[in-house]
């Protein structure tokens, strides 16, 4: 018997979010290996499954890319039906690209089912719009690790107005961040906000201008996963605020 390899997406944090697709190939599967950022509400879909930690937790890796690669290709190769669980979109910043790679190179097949990216289930859990016809006219996302191994981002084009910009993991380098955006022109006054846990019962919410943004943070002791958005659109969040997880739990049982 032929395995098989479903690279899927977990979404942001809420089971809800996730895909009638993406919930069909969890509750078919034998392997779910998974990262660090899935909820656990999300694994237990997965109940014929065995479930395999494969993530990053306090800087440590429970195992290497390539071991990571190894596994998947073993166990397809054992006719194992293998669902690589990612949080949020498996082809955002979630190397996605990489293990399929490594997949086609062994000549194990594979199939993508694509989650809720972070960017935008958080933001619309924390009601910031992240295009807006008066405010934002474009949006990138950029991974926090923005100086690591010599590789950063076009500053300039992420200071311009008009548009917004979403650091993924960017609680580390706040500051970097902040300092790289003011130097190349950005105003300290541009609104700014830091979601944390975002989807989940545990999300906060911190709205602050670019320039406090890091001495926000720090004081209110936020804690990663967090998302970063810097742009106009961020000052709406207190007026389009509407999550409560007492409220979405309502909305969950009459849907």
């Amino acid at each position: 018997m032929k395995g098989h390899v479903s690279l899927v997406g977990a979404g942001p944090g809420d089971p809800g979010l996730l895909t009638r697709l993406a919930v069909a190939r969890l509750r078919a599967a034998n392997l779910v290996l998974y990262d660090a950022l899935v909820d656990e509400r999300v694994l237990r879909l997965a109940r014929r499954a065995q479930r395999f930690f494969v993530g990053k937790r306090a800087g440590r890796h429970a195992l290497s890319q390539a071991e990571i690669h190894t596994v998947m290709i073993r166990a397809a190769r054992r006719g194992r039906r293998v669902v690589r669980l990612k949080g949020g979109d498996p082809f955002m910043f979630g190397r996605g690209g990489e293990e399929l790679q490594a997949l086609a190179r062994a000549g194990i097949t594979f199939s993508v089912v694509p989650g809720i990216t972070a960017a935008a289930g958080c933001a619309a859990y924390a009601g910031i719009p992240l295009t807006h016809r008066e405010h934002a006219q474009s949006v990138t996302f950029v991974t926090g690790h923005t100086d690591r191994e010599g590789k950063e981002p076009h500053w300039p084009s992420l200071a311009r107005a008009g548009q917004t910009a979403v650091f993924y993991m960017g609680l580390g380098r706040i500051e970097h961040i902040v300092h790289r955006l003011m130097e190349h022109g950005a105003p300290g006054v541009r609104p700014a906000a830091i979601v944390t846990h975002g989807t989940s019962p545990r999300q906060r919410v911190l709205q602050a201008d670019l320039a406090t943004l890091a001495d926000a943070a720090s004081k209110a002791n936020l804690a990663s996963p967090a998302l970063l958005v810097v742009g106009d659109v961020a000052a709406l969040g207190p007026e389009l605020s509407w999550f409560a997880p007492e409220a979405l739990a309502e909305v969950h049982k009459s849907a």
